[in-house]
């Protein structure tokens, strides 16, 4: 494999990109949802801060996670704990997602839409340099988002919760496992997914669907933890991050084998 040639196409890619304002206008957004709008509105709620017992309900099943100095904060200090800490952390895989479904699902579907497919498949370059630079072209700024949107969440959980914690608490141990294990699995599952379906569809929105299938995962997580169904406990999630990565490597194996410039050129 030649990097040199994988990486200009990578940055081929990336710069198309940084020119689709919709796309970067898009990816802002909801990262300004994610690391900031959520963690204000919560960490902005008037809660009363009761007694430190007291049953919290589905959240309750959460409370094995937190450290002890956390089980005895006032009701209202640990449902914010909770809710911001852990309910809500599997709701960052979504970043990833986002940021392949728009670079992966365009790859060569976006290409052809273009209308410089035809150019990018006459170029020297062998067929899995060219199909390893659109993974790369999706997975890097997937994966730098992905780090970038936790640190500002962080940085905002802390500071609107801190009075009523009594101090910086955030990152916890199963946050940043969900940040650095899941999210580049998220990430490359997400890309190399949409790499290989972009291969075989004709318009970016049908590429685009697998990313909505996927993102069913990451709320059946947030849905499965605040019904008390699913405890991502640090061996859940060490544990669930070796499943995606294997996943992550037949779908790339399975992405180049089936690669194939011929026929890409016979329908550009």
């Amino acid at each position: 494999m030649n990097w040199r040639t994988v990486r200009a196409i990578a940055k081929k890619d990336l710069l198309e990109v940084r020119q689709n304002r919709i796309a970067i206008w898009s990816i802002l957004g909801v990262s300004a949802l994610f690391s900031v709008g959520i963690p204000l509105l919560i960490g902005l709620l008037p809660f009363d801060t009761g007694p430190s017992g007291g049953d919290l309900g589905p959240l309750e099943a959460l409370t094995a996670l937190m450290p002890a100095a956390h089980q005895d904060l006032p009701i209202g200090a640990r449902i914010v704990v909770l809710m911001l800490g852990y309910f809500l952390a599997p709701l960052f895989l979504m970043i990833p997602l986002m940021v392949t479904a728009i670079v992966g699902a365009e790859s060569f579907v976006g290409e052809r839409e273009r209308r410089t497919l035809e150019g990018l498949l006459y170029i020297p370059a062998d067929d899995l340099d060219l199909y390893a630079g659109k993974v790369v072209a999706g997975a890097v700024p997937a994966i730098l988002a992905t780090a970038l949107n936790f640190s500002a969440y962080a940085v905002v959980v802390n500071l609107v919760s801190a009075p009523l914690v009594g101090g910086f608490w955030f990152p916890t141990p199963t946050a940043l496992v969900l940040a650095a294990w899941i999210g580049p699995a998220i990430a490359l599952l997400g890309v190399s997914g949409s790499v290989l379906v972009s291969t075989r569809v004709e318009t970016f929105l049908e590429a685009n669907q697998l990313t909505g299938m996927l993102s069913m995962l990451i709320v059946a997580m947030v849905v499965g933890q605040g019904t008390g169904l699913l405890v991502l406990s640090l061996p859940v999630l060490l544990l669930f991050g070796i499943v995606i990565y294997a996943v992550d490597i037949v779908l790339v194996r399975l992405g180049a084998a089936l690669f194939s410039r011929d026929r890409l050129m016979a329908r550009a």
